[in-house]
C-alpha cells in the first residue's frame, strides 16, 4: 500500500492504549477510522495486526495507513489555529536557550501545558508556531507535567525527531531534575524501583504503586543538601518515563515533593513563606544530536524554586557540582527505600481501615 506512515513511540508514550496514542499524536484520525484500519488488518503495531485496546511500547513502530478522502474532506472543514499574537510569539522565543540545526532546547515555565486537551487551549505546543521556520514547525519528543518547568526539547526536523524519540526509547537520552521535597529520606542516594499504575476512580489523572499490574518505573536519586530533618533538595533521574513517575515516587517513600497535593496532600506543604507551587524542575537535558556530538543544556530555576533554595539556605552551585553519571548504589540504601515505600503503603491501607470501621454501626 502507498504511502504508509511508520512512527516510533516514544518513552513518554510507553504503555498507553493505541487509541489514545492516536488521540495524543494524530487528533484528526477519528477513533472509527482506527477501528475500520484494525478490522481491516491495516494498522499494525510492532509489525503485527494492532486493535484500538493495544497497549504501546517505547521503541516499537505504528504503521498507519493513508486517510482516505473523506476523513479528509472533513479535515479540511475544522477551523485553522488561531494565529499567534505578537506577545505569544516574542514569549516562545524567550523560552529558547539552546538551538542548532536539529533541535531547540526550551526552558518551559510552571503551569503551561506541554499539550492541548479538551479544556487546555493554552500550551506550548500551539506556541511553537512561534519559533517555526523555513525547516518546518518543531515537533514535540517528550513532554513534561504542566506545573513542571524546565527543560524541555523539541525536534526542528521530521529526521531529528526520528533520532531523538529513538534516543528517549532506548535510555541513551540523561535528564536530570532537581525537586524540594519534604522530610530527610534515610540515605544519601538510592533507586526506587516500584511499578506504577492509573489509580482507579482518578479519571487516569493519578498514579500509584501497583506491584502486581503496573508498569516498570525506576528512579535514581540522591540528596544534594538538606535543611535539618525539615526538607531536602534532591537530584532524580528518571530511568524510565511513566506519567507523573517522580512525583508518585517521591511521595511513596514518605517524601512528597513540596507543592505537590496530588500526591502528598496537606503534608506536601512547607511553613516559613515556602511557596506552595510545585518545586520540580527539569534542570539538565544530555543527548546525543542527530549530526554528532553531545546536546548537553541546563535551565535556569523559576523563581518561586530559586527563592526557596535560598530561603532554605542553600546553594545552588551545589547541585551543579555534581556529575550527571551517578555511581550505582549499593544494595543496603535500595533495599532501605524500597522497605521504606512499602512500609508507607501499609501505614495508608491501616489509615483507611481505621476510618472505615469508625464508620460502622455496632
Amino acid at each position: 500500500m502507498s504511502n504508509l506512515r511508520t512512527f516510533t513511540v516514544s518513552e513518554d508514550d510507553d504503555g498507553i492504549r493505541l487509541d489514545r496514542w492516536f488521540k495524543r499524536h494524530l487528533p484528526d484520525v477519528s477513533f472509527n477510522i482506527v477501528s475500520r484500519w484494525a478490522r481491516t488488518g491495516q494498522l499494525r503495531l510492532g509489525g503485527k495486526r494492532a486493535v484500538p485496546g493495544d497497549r504501546v511500547e517505547a521503541g516499537q513502530e505504528i504503521r498507519v495507513p493513508p486517510v482516505e478522502t473523506a476523513p479528509q474532506r472533513s479535515l479540511r472543514r475544522r477551523p485553522e489555529r488561531n494565529p499567534l499574537t505578537a506577545d505569544e510569539e516574542q514569549f516562545v522565543r524567550e523560552m529558547v536557550i539552546y538551538e542548532d540545526p536539529g533541535a531547540f532546547v526550551l526552558n518551559k515555565p510552571p503551569g503551561l501545558a506541554t499539550q492541548g486537551g479538551t479544556k487546555t487551549t493554552q500550551h506550548l505546543d500551539r506556541l511553537l508556531d512561534g519559533i517555526a521556520d523555513d525547516r518546518g514547525r518543531p515537533k514535540l519528543v517528550h513532554r513534561l507535567d504542566k506545573d513542571t518547568s524546565g527543560a524541555l526539547l523539541v525536534a526542528r526536523t521530521a529526521r531529528s525527531a526520528a533520532h531523538f524519540a529513538k534516543a528517549f526509547s532506548g535510555r541513551t537520552a540523561k535528564k536530570v531534575y532537581w525537586a524540594l521535597v519534604v522530610g530527610l529520606p534515610d540515605t544519601a542516594e538510592g533507586v526506587i524501583d516500584a511499578p506504577l499504575a492509573k489509580q482507579p476512580g482518578t479519571g487516569g489523572e493519578k498514579m500509584h504503586v501497583n506491584p502486581e499490574q503496573g508498569l516498570p518505573a525506576k528512579t535514581r536519586w540522591r540528596v544534594i543538601d538538606r535543611a535539618g530533618n525539615r526538607a531536602a533538595w534532591v537530584e532524580l533521574q528518571p530511568l524510565t518515563g511513566r506519567t507523573h513517575q517522580l512525583r508518585a515516587h517521591m511521595a511513596s517513600i514518605g517524601h512528597p515533593i513540596v507543592g505537590d497535593a496530588k500526591y502528598g496532600g496537606a503534608e506536601a506543604f512547607l511553613t516559613g513563606g515556602i511557596s506552595r507551587k510545585l518545586h520540580l524542575h527539569a534542570r539538565r537535558i544530555r543527548i546525543d544530536a542527530p549530526e554528532g556530538g553531545k546536546i548537553d543544556v541546563c535551565a535556569e530555576l523559576p523563581p518561586h524554586f530559586s527563592e526557596s533554595l535560598a530561603m532554605l539556605g542553600f546553594e545552588q552551585s551545589a547541585g551543579d557540582a555534581l556529575s550527571v553519571e551517578q555511581r550505582r548504589p549499593a544494595a543496603g540504601p535500595s533495599r532501605k527505600t524500597a522497605a521504606a515505600a512499602k512500609s508507607r503503603r501499609r501505614e495508608r491501607r491501616g489509615e483507611r481501615r481505621a476510618r472505615g470501621s469508625q464508620g460502622k454501626v455496632k
